[in-house]
């Protein structure tokens, strides 16, 4: 397994990061178990999940149910030493309190607790922010951050879907009130997705800000397993009509042509379409490790692969010309 940094930091990670979001909502703690334990026996020592995954699912437990999972099944491996856990805070975890969401202190060092319960641990390797809150300046939440670092809680700290002047501005904040500054930013990012090459990613580089994209598939637009003029897969998640409402509007013709070239180089690579899209991702400029979300013990085994499959050149100026960043 090879490794990269994270960032400025000295840590280093696998280059695929188990994501959880799927686990305590459409994956049972069982299923879910297996598959984090599979992917620590794989070699995989990153592991994400926020205090929001998991909301709703009707086992007496509600919010938070995803951070139990994930913090079951390192205590049963006994190798929490080895893993690097991220999780995240800001999304609402009570729809009727206004102050149980956000970033600021007193919800951020609430939920942190609340995390390292869930979790079983005494720390959080990496804690970010998983949206701007844009009611709460910056100094606020970096200060309490910098103060959960100190104390010992956190040990680095990380942002989620900040535009590139956010992740420039917490930067100043950071410098101007010597606090700890971010070393990571969580965005969607794939072959169909791919605004961040705007100015993202030069502000990742240019302050070595390690990038973790999520949503590598698109939502699982990108896993082959739509055809043009075909009906939805029975157990596919467009045949969810909530997702497929927000979803739905994504699957046009430039889509189908963007899969059917895909799907041809994945062929010719002898890896499928889902390792393709993936790796793909996997080698673009500033990623430290991509965000993966299987909800089968297969589709974990498929995306796997993906650490097999090398990306030159000439598939890069392939996948350029049929899916271009849109000006």
């Amino acid at each position: 397994m090879d490794y990269r940094l994270l960032g400025r930091t000295g840590v280093m990670v696998t280059p695929l990061c188990l994501g959880t979001m799927n686990f305590g909502h459409r994956v049972s703690e069982g299923d879910a178990i297996e598959i984090i334990q599979r992917a620590m026996d794989a070699g995989i020592n990153f592991i994400d999940t926020a205090n929001f995954y998991g909301q709703g699912a009707n086992e007496g437990r509600g919010q938070g149910l995803t951070e139990h999972t994930v913090g079951k099944a390192l205590k049963q491996s006994g190798k929490r030493d080895r893993i690097v856990l991220a999780t995240k805070f800001t999304n609402p975890m009570d729809w009727d309190d206004p102050n149980a969401r956000g970033g600021s202190r007193r919800h951020l060092v609430q939920q942190c607790e609340a995390s390292l319960k869930r979790l079983d641990v005494d720390h959080i390797d990496l804690y970010q922010i998983h949206a701007p809150d844009r009611r709460v300046p910056f100094d606020e939440t970096l200060r309490a951050l910098d103060d959960l670092i100190r104390s010992g809680k956190v040990r680095y700290i990380g942002t989620s879907s900040f535009a590139a002047w956010q992740l420039v501005e917490t930067l100043w904040v950071s410098k101007e009130y010597g606090l700890n500054r971010i070393v990571s930013e969580q965005p969607r990012y794939n072959i169909l997705a791919r605004n961040i090459e705007r100015d993202v990613v030069a502000v990742a580089q240019r302050h070595n800000i390690a990038l973790l994209p999520y949503a590598p598939l698109q939502g699982g637009l990108l896993s082959g397993r739509y055809q043009r003029n075909e009906p939805y897969p029975e157990d596919s998640r467009m045949a969810d009509a909530t997702w497929a409402e927000w979803a739905g509007g994504f699957m046009h013709d430039g889509v189908y042509d963007v899969i059917a070239v895909l799907q041809e180089m994945a062929i010719q690579k002898g890896c499928t379409i889902t390792q393709l899209a993936i790796a793909w991702v996997m080698h673009q400029p500033a990623v430290a490790s991509v965000i993966i979300g299987p909800r089968t013990m297969q589709h974990f085994e498929d995306n796997l692969g993906a650490l097999n499959v090398e990306i030159t050149e000439e598939d890069n100026k392939r996948i350029d010309a049929i899916a271009p960043l849109r000006k």
